[in-house]
């Protein structure tokens, strides 16, 4: 294969492109196919939106620019280090420089539907430009060019960079941090622009989105036509010095060593617990969550994330989400441990191969996340509600911290052994040190189902808080400890009886299952409602609907974003209710339809 790979530039590339379509092609399957037909379905909606953008409100077309600018930085981290279906090991023995190698693979990251998506968008640059005459649309239409290019090797550079970082607990620490402070940014990050004042703050803030590389493109437009010359100019130098880092970087991931975890301290190792049953494996997983790197990103991630969205509302004197930092950080930290058996590789063989140990093996790790998980959010409730100021969050702070931390412990083990994503073997993961090996978009669902399910079971504890406060707090210890043991119980039942077959899908995959349907079997029309179903139906169920439905109940005037309480007191109960509804709906839809194709195939071949 070197041969053909290595005559010249050019067909290095053409080499790469049709290697990444051809595995693109190949994986077109199932609920593959449909997650890409909906992801691509959505992506033409923004970009659509985006030249809406260009047209209609001109002067907010480089914060727009400056979002997918985000996306193409944050959304790979997000996802375990982007898609590397062409990774740079593959290609370390060919007698080729890594300049060569690094320019090739960044041509085959063009050859998918997210650039392509992405070049739609950009071109609201050659319309924003046609204000500005024809020189206008020439230079916009270069300036899309320059602009996905760089924002693609931006993508990857910052992505390998991280790779190369996060070889210590500390730096996947600090990685986590920064993360979960994005993401706390990406929701929150208006209140401390508000706090900082209104004009002052757009004059600069206008300054800033043109800064950023999304933004040159927009610049070069309002330039004169010299200057607009010299910053496409200087936009194709920064191109090339991306390349020669990224060239760099890989050079230097593809020789160090690549490893997924925290080696043991050099000498003795320490030994277990002189202790059989959960207290073993709860040490294990104890020195798994100190070890492994991607666990304490995920981590450093779910308590940033919660620590930082209550202080950015406190910019704007709003302390109603402080005392429940907490709370935040165990549904976080929970869906975080959506797949705690899929992490793990094939290990369970282990568990497997010692009789009656299944029941150990999972209350041991229900034991070692609430000892993980539950002494730091405790501190941070009581804490945050002391320094709050929030008297009447005591009853509802203690009667939901131990619901969440139960129902944590019990979803977290129910899933990873009812819902597992495969992964590769901790010690076979590759250079990227973010990337589990698993599919991100099934991990993601999993997830978002996690964030949805852990609070739903904390709903009784909430009903009952509304009608007694002391009442609401039994409720939730209550709740939390059947949930953690009900659910337990049920998921090392599984493992009793599907062991096989778990260790089977870690080590082979899944099994094709051609009569199975599919939501890539469901109409178009169907996989786009359910795709965004699924992504915004918490919008208005619980910021829209329930939190200010309990804002209302308890007379906080804070109205914050919620729209219901920025509206007339006559309209602000119909609101409410329309948002829970509407929320609802959009679950229900996006759970009864794919039933209904399940249940009309069934009786189809019956």
């Amino acid at each position: 294969m070197a041969h053909l790979l290595t005559p010249g530039p050019a067909d290095l590339a053409q080499h790469m492109i049709r290697m990444r379509l051809t595995l693109m092609r190949n994986s077109l399957r199932g609920d593959n196919a449909s997650n890409l037909y909906i992801g691509v379905s959505a992506g033409l909606i923004l970009a659509f939106g985006t030249i809406a953008v260009a047209v209609l409100w001109p002067a907010y077309l480089p914060l727009t620019l400056a979002a997918w600018l985000s996306g193409w930085i944050f959304g790979p981290i997000f996802v375990g280090g982007g898609n590397e279906a062409l990774r740079p090991e593959y290609f370390s023995m060919l007698p080729a420089t890594p300049g060569r190698i690094a320019t090739a693979l960044l041509a085959g990251a063009f050859a998918g539907p997210a650039p392509a998506v992405n070049l739609i968008a950009l071109l609201s640059l050659p319309v924003y430009g046609w204000r500005f005459g024809p020189a206008g649309v020439l230079i916009g239409l270069a300036a899309a060019v320059t602009t996905l290019v760089t924002m693609v090797m931006i993508s990857r550079v910052i992505v390998a960079l991280i790779g190369l970082f996060v070889r210590s607990r500390a730096t996947a620490a600090a990685v986590g941090i920064v993360i979960g402070t994005a993401i706390a940014l990406c929701s929150n990050g208006w209140a401390p622009i508000v706090a900082l004042g209104g004009a002052d703050t757009t004059a600069w803030s206008e300054v800033l989105v043109r800064a950023l590389p999304s933004g040159w493109g927009v610049a070069a437009i309002e330039a004169p036509w010299l200057l607009a010359l010299a910053v496409l100019a200087a936009n194709a130098g920064v191109i090339a010095l991306l390349l020669a880092a990224w060239a760099g970087l890989l050079s230097r991931r593809v020789v160090s060593a690549a490893r997924g975890g925290v080696p043991p301290r050099r000498g003795a190792p320490r030994p277990f617990p002189t202790t059989s049953g959960a207290r073993v494996t709860a040490a294990k997983e104890l020195r798994v969550w100190w070890r492994d790197l991607v666990r304490i990103q995920l981590l450093a991630l779910a308590f940033s994330y919660a620590v930082v969205t209550p202080l950015l509302l406190v910019t704007i004197d709003a302390w109603i989400m402080v005392p429940f930092t907490g709370l935040i950080a165990i549904v976080m930290a929970a869906a975080s441990s959506a797949n705690l058996y899929g992490a793990d590789g094939t290990a369970l063989w282990l568990t497997l191969m010692t009789p009656g140990a299944e029941r150990a093996d999972v209350r041991g790790r229900q034991l070692a996340w609430l000892l993980i998980i539950g002494p730091a959010a405790v501190v941070l409730t009581l804490a945050g509600t002391l320094v709050s100021g929030e008297t009447w969050a005591w009853p509802w702070v203690l009667g939901l911290l131990p619901a969440l931390l139960g129902g944590g412990a019990g979803i977290i083990v129910l899933l990873a052994v009812t819902s597992l994503v495969p992964g590769t073997d901790p010690h076979k993961r590759g250079g990227n040190p973010l990337s589990t090996g698993a599919d991100e978009t099934a991990e993601t669902s999993l997830a978002w189902l996690v964030l949805v399910a852990v609070p739903a079971i904390a709903l009784p504890a909430a009903g009952a808080i509304l009608l007694n406060p002391w009442a609401g707090i039994a409720t939730g210890v209550l709740t939390g400890v059947l949930s953690a043991w009900g659910l337990g119980r049920i998921a090392y039942r599984r493992l009793e009886s599907h062991g096989i077959e778990l260790l089977n899908l870690m080590k082979h995959g899944p099994a094709p299952q051609a009569d199975k349907p599919t939501t890539a079997d469901l109409p178009i029309h169907h996989r786009i409602g359910v795709m965004i179903s699924y992504t915004i139906a918490w919008l208005p169920l619980f910021p829209q609907g329930l939190v200010p439905m309990v804002m209302k109940i308890f007379g906080i005037e804070e109205r914050v974003w919620f729209l219901a309480l920025h509206l007339p007191p006559i309209w602000q109960w119909p609101t409410i209710i329309f948002m829970i509804a509407l929320g609802l709906l959009m679950y229900g839809y996006a759970i009864l339809i794919p039933m209904r194709l399940s249940s009309s195939s069934s009786a189809t071949t019956g």
